[in-house]
C-alpha cells in the first residue's frame, strides 16, 4: 500500500467543513486529523506524546522540549543521527536531524561526499557516474518554522522524525534505505520562542475561536522575524545571520537532490502546494516547473481523496533567490514550498467559511506533506539524481557570460564580503597575478561594453564551473523576467548590492590566475604606532564606523577631516578620523590602545609625526571638526516597520559596535520634561537625545500629531538631529507634517487602470505602476557629510515611486540620474516612472536653528545586503552632528 494512502485514512472533510466553532468547545485533537496509529511503532522509542506529555497540535512546543526531544529520539533510534549548526543571538541551540537506515548512518560520510559528487558531474568518470546513479539515495532536506509565528511545521518535523525513526513497517524501511532525510525542525528559535511564550500567556480556560480574541492578534514585532527582527526566509544566501548561516554550511555539506520550505499563510486560506506562479528564474533548468508539479501532485494527490482544500499555480513566485524554496534551486535542486493556513490561529480559529481550523490539523497537513515528499523522491530516485547531474553541467549553462571581474578594492569597499558569501556556497574564486585585458566587458556602473585592463590582483568568478546557477543568478547586472508583478524584489544583482566596481566578460579572463582558497580579509593594524602627533583613520575603509565606535567607547576626543588630506606619502579621504594626541594626554598607552582598536574593528590606523599636511588642511585646522559619541534613539514599534527597525538596529548594534536606544512609540505623551518643552518617551524625553532616527512604516501620523511635531522641531532646533527614512522621510516634508520646508516630488503618471480595465485585470495593471525594489543609478555630492566614504554613485534599492523635489533649501546628497534612459540599472520599473523620478533627491540635510533633519528617502541597508548606502545611515548618526554644526 502506497505510504500516502495511509497518511490521511481517517481525513473525512477538512477545510470545507461545517457547523459554528463558537457554539461548542473547540476538539483540539479531531480523530480524522490522527497520526497513523495502524502502524506498528517501536515501544523503546518515545512517541512526542510520550516525550512531552500533550498530544501534537494541542500546545505549542518550546524550542529546549523540542530540542531535548530531538535529542531523545537520536539516542534510541538508530536510524537517527542529531547534529547542530550554532546557536542563535539569543543563544539557542539550532539542531539538525540526518534520518536513514541504519546502513546508510554506517556510511553516511562516504554518502554525503558522493552527494557532492553529483554536483561536480565534470570530474566523474562514465563508470563513477553510473554507480552513482545506479546506487546512491536520494537526499530530502527540510526547513521548519523560518518564520516563528508559523509553528505548525516544528510539531510536523517531530512527528515526522518519530513516524520515520521508530515505525516498524516494510515500507517505512525501504523508504530509509533509498533515502537521507535532512531535516532544521525549527530555524528560527527565537522568533518561535517569542510566539511560544506570548501565545501561551494569552491561552484561557476554554480556547478561544473567535477571531477577535487577543490569542490571535499578536503583538509588534510579532514572532515571524529572529533576534533581530529580520525575515531569515530573504537570507539564505546573504548569511547575514547565524541561524542562515549555519543552515546553508550544512546545506553544503549534503547538497540534497530536493529540499521542501514549510511555512503557513493566512488562517482564512487554504494549503498551497507547488506549482507556483510566474516569474520565475528563466536560467533554472526546464525541468525544473515539471518536476516542482511532480511533488505538488504527490501532496493533492492525498488531498483530492479526502476533500482537503488546497491551491496551486496562482501565488508565490519563486524569482528572489534567497528564499528556502529557491536556494536549493540556484544549487541545482528542487526547491519547493508548502503554506499552511493559520498565521494567528492560535489553538484553534473559526475562519471565514465557520470552519473551526485547528493546530492539530495545520500539524497534521504539514506532516502528511512531508511523507508525501519522501514518497515522491523514492519513487524518482534516479531521475532526481540525473536532474542534479545536469543542472550543474555546463550543458545548462544558458548564459552568454564567461565570467564576473572585480579589482580589488583593498578592503576599502564590500568586495571582501561578496568574496566571502560566494567561498561559503562553493563557488570558485581566482585572482588575477597579472594585468588582464578583458575584451568588450560590460561596464556595470555604465551599462556599455568597452575593452578595459585591470591590474593584477582582481578578482575572477568564471561561469565555466559546476555552480553556474548560483553564479549567474547572482552576479548578474540584470535578470530578465517576464511578469513585473512580483512577491518580492525585482533585482538583488550581488554587484550593485554592494556597490562594487565590476565587470562581466564574454570570453574567458586571458590572464593567469590563483585559485582563492579563502576570502580575504582587509588589512587591519598600526603604520608608525610611536606616533608622536596623531593617529589617523581613513573613512573609506569598511570597518571605520566600527572604529570610531570604539574610539569613543575608549574615550578619545576624535575629529573628522571635511575634506581630504595628503601626507605627501599617502592621502585621506573627507571624512577622515583624526585622534590628536595632544588633546587627549589623559591616556597613558594610545599606541596599545590604538593596536588594539584597530584589530578588534578590523581597520588600519595611521601614526603621524606631524599635523603639517603637503596638500589640504592641516590635522589642526578648524575645518576638521570634533565628532562626539551621540545618545542615539531609534523609534520602534507601531506604526513603524519590523523590518526596517531591525535593520537599522543590525547596523548599529553589530556592524557599528555603537550602541543605539530603542524607544517604544506608544510610549510619546505631551508631557513635559524638567524644561517643559518637549515631548516625551516614556521614562526618556527628547532633550535625552542628540540623534533621533525614525524608520519606515504607515501611518506615522498617528504618533505625531501637530502638538509633538512642533515639540519636534523645537528639539531640531536647539541642536537636535532627526534622521528620517523610507515614509518616514516622507512624512517629513512640507506637504506632510509640516516640519520643513522639503517639497515631495508630485505624481504626475498617469495610471495603467483605466476606467474598462477588467476585473481580473486590475492587479496585473496595478503592478505595473510600481517600482517593486529596483536599483537606480544614484549620483551622491562627495562633499556632504552625508556620503562621506562611499564616493560620488551608488546604487540605490528602489520600493515605489517617490523623490523629494530639488531645493535651495534641501542640500542635496544624493539624487537620481538625470536623465530617464540612465536610471534603471537591474530589475523593472516602467518608463513613465523612471521619467518622473529622474533628477530628483533621495538624500540630503536641511539646516534647522542649531540642528538639522536627514532625510533618506531609500533604505539604504536593506536586509544588510543591500550594502551599498548604508555608510549613509552610520554618517547621518555619527558624523552629520559634529560636521553640519
Amino acid at each position: 500500500m502506497p505510504l500516502m494512502s495511509r497518511v490521511l485514512p481517517a481525513l473525512l472533510i477538512a477545510l470545507l467543513g461545517a457547523g459554528s466553532a463558537g457554539a461548542q468547545p473547540a476538539d483540539l485533537t479531531p480523530e480524522r486529523f490522527s497520526f497513523e496509529p495502524s502502524l506498528s511503532y517501536d515501544s523503546t522509542i518515545p512517541s512526542p506524546e510520550d516525550a512531552l506529555g500533550y498530544a501534537m497540535g494541542t500546545q505549542f512546543t518550546l524550542h529546549a522540549d523540542a530540542v531535548d526531544y530531538l535529542r531523545t529520539l537520536a539516542e534510541t533510534s538508530d536510524r537517527v543521527t542529531m547534529g547542530t549548526y550554532g546557536e542563535t543571538y539569543e543563544g539557542r541551540t539550532l539542531p539538525y536531524l540526518v534520518v536513514t537506515s541504519v546502513e546508510n548512518q554506517g556510511r553516511l560520510d562516504q554518502l554525503k561526499q558522493n552527494s557532492r559528487r553529483l554536483s561536480d558531474p565534470a570530474s566523474l568518470s562514465d563508470g563513477a557516474r553510473d554507480r552513482l546513479l545506479q546506487n546512491q539515495p536520494v537526499f530530502v532536506s527540510y526547513s521548519y518554522n523560518i518564520h516563528g509565528n508559523e509553528p505548525a511545521s516544528t510539531e510536523a518535523a517531530l512527528q515526522g522524525a518519530y513516524r520515520l525513526a521508530a515505525a516498524q513497517d516494510d515500507s517505512t524501511r525501504a523508504l530509509l534505505q533509498d533515502a537521507v532525510v535532512i531535516m532544521y525542525p525549527t530555524v528560527n528559535p527565537d522568533g518561535r520562542d517569542r510566539y511560544a511564550y506570548w501565545a501561551r500567556s494569552m491561552q484561557r480556560a476554554e480556547v478561544a475561536t473567535e477571531p477577535n480574541d487577543i490569542v490571535h492578534d499578536e503583538p509588534w514585532p510579532q514572532g515571524r522575524t529572529n533576534h533581530y527582527w529580520f525575515d531569515l526566509n530573504r537570507d539564505w544566501v546573504w548569511n547575514v545571520h547565524p541561524e542562515m548561516e549555519g543552515l546553508t554550511g550544512v546545506y553544503q555539506e549534503f547538497m540534497p537532490q530536493v529540499h521542501a520550505d514549510y511555512h503557513e499563510q493566512g488562517y482564512n486560506d487554504h494549503y498551497f502546494t507547488m506549482p507556483g506562479t510566474t516569474p520565475r528564474n528563466p536560467i533554472l533548468p526546464d525541468r525544473y516547473v515539471a518536476w516542482a508539479d511532480t511533488f505538488g501532485r504527490a501532496n493533492i494527490e492525498a488531498f483530492d481523496q479526502n476533500q482537503v482544500a488546497y491551491f496551486t499555480r496562482e501565488a508565490f513566485d519563486f524569482f528572489y533567490p534567497s528564499y528556502g524554496s529557491s536556494y536549493p534551486s540556484v544549487m541545482g535542486g528542487i526547491g519547493m514550498l508548502t503554506e499552511q493556513a493559520g498565521i494567528g490561529a492560535g489553538r484553534a480559529v473559526e475562519n471565514n467559511d465557520g470552519y473551526t481550523l485547528t493546530f492539530r490539523q495545520r500539524v497534521h497537513d504539514h506532516y502528511a506533506t512531508s511523507l508525501a515528499t519522501i514518497e515522491a523522491s523514492v519513487q524518482n530516485r534516479r531521475a532526481l539524481l540525473e536532474y542534479d547531474l545536469n543542472a550543474h553541467s555546463q550543458a545548462s549553462n544558458a548564459i552568454e557570460t564567461a565570467a564576473y571581474v572585480f579589482p580589488d578594492d583593498e578592503g576599502t569597499g564590500y568586495l571582501y564580503d561578496v568574496l566571502d558569501m560566494l567561498r561559503h556556497h562553493g563557488i570558485e574564486v581566482e585572482r588575477t597575478t597579472e594585468a588582464a585585458q578583458l575584451d568588450n566587458a560590460l561596464n556595470y556602473r555604465s551599462g556599455a561594453r568597452a575593452d578595459r585592463q585591470v591590474g593584477a590582483g582582481a578578482y575572477v568568478v568564471p561561469t565555466d564551473q559546476p555552480r553556474h546557477l548560483f553564479v549567474n543568478t547572482l552576479l548578474q547586472r540584470q535578470v530578465t523576467f517576464r511578469d513585473s508583478v512580483m512577491y518580492d524584489m525585482s533585482t538583488w544583482s550581488a554587484p550593485l548590492a554592494y556597490n562594487l566596481e565590476a565587470y562581466s566578460t564574454r570570453e574567458p579572463v586571458g590572464a593567469e590566475t590563483e585559485t582563492v582558497d579563502a576570502a580575504p580579509t582587509p588589512e587591519a593594524g598600526v603604520t608608525n604606532p610611536n606616533a608622536r602627533y596623531a593617529f589617523v583613520v581613513e573613512w573609506e575603509q569598511r570597518h571605520a564606523p566600527r572604529a570610531l565606535s570604539a574610539l569613543w567607547d575608549a574615550g578619545y576626543r576624535v575629529r573628522a577631516a571635511h575634506e581630504s588630506f595628503d601626507t605627501g606619502d599617502r592621502s585621506f579621504g573627507a571624512g577622515s578620523l583624526i585622534v590628536l594626541l595632544g588633546r587627549n594626554p589623559d591616556h597613558e598607552a594610545p599606541a596599545a590602545d590604538m593596536q588594539r582598536i584597530a584589530s578588534e574593528a578590523g581597520v588600519e590606523i595611521v601614526g603621524l609625526d606631524t599635523g603639517r599636511m603637503a596638500d589640504g588642511p592641516d590635522l589642526g585646522s578648524a575645518d576638521n571638526a570634533p565628532v562626539k559619541a551621540p545618545e542615539a534613539g531609534l523609534l520602534v514599534d507601531q506604526p513603524f516597520s519590523t523590518y526596517t527597525s531591525g535593520q537599522i538596529w543590525y547596523l548599529f548594534d553589530q556592524d557599528t559596535e555603537l550602541p543605539i536606544t530603542r524607544i517604544r512609540a506608544s510610549n510619546l505623551d505631551e508631557s513635559a520634561t524638567g524644561e517643559g518643552r518637549y515631548a516625551r518617551y516614556g521614562k526618556a524625553s527628547l532633550d535625552d537625545f542628540d540623534v533621533l532616527v525614525l524608520p519606515g512604516g504607515y501611518g506615522i501620523d498617528a504618533v505625531f500629531d501637530s502638538a509633538r511635531v512642533e515639540a519636534l522641531r523645537g528639539w531640531v532646533q536647539d541642536g537636535g538631529t532627526l534622521v528620517g527614512t523610507e515614509e518616514s522621510a516622507r512624512f517629513l516634508t512640507e506637504d506632510a507634517s509640516g516640519l520643513t520646508d522639503v517639497e515631495a516630488m508630485t505624481d504626475t503618471t498617469d495610471s495603467p487602470i483605466g476606467p474598462y480595465t477588467s476585473y481580473a485585470a486590475r492587479d496585473d495593471s496595478s503592478g505595473l505602476d510600481y517600482v517593486p525594489g529596483a536599483a537606480l543609478s544614484g549620483h551622491l555630492d562627495d562633499t556632504h557629510p552625508l556620503t562621506y566614504g562611499i564616493g560620488d554613485e551608488v546604487y540605490t534599492l528602489k520600493y515605489g515611486v517617490s523623490g523629494l523635489e530639488p531645493s535651495a533649501e534641501l542640500q542635496t546628497a544624493g539624487h537620481y540620474a538625470k536623465d530617464a534612459d540612465d536610471l534603471l540599472v537591474s530589475g523593472y520599473a516602467s518608463p513613465e516612472n523612471l521619467e518622473q523620478m529622474a533628477g530628483a533627491s533621495f538624500a540630503g540635510t536641511v539646516e534647522m536653528g542649531d540642528g538639522r533633519v536627514v532625510f533618506l528617502l531609500d533604505n539604504t541597508q536593506y536586509r544588510m545586503f543591500w550594502r551599498g548606502p548604508s555608510r549613509m545611515m552610520q554618517n547621518a548618526v555619527m558624523l552629520v552632528p559634529g560636521l553640519l554644526d
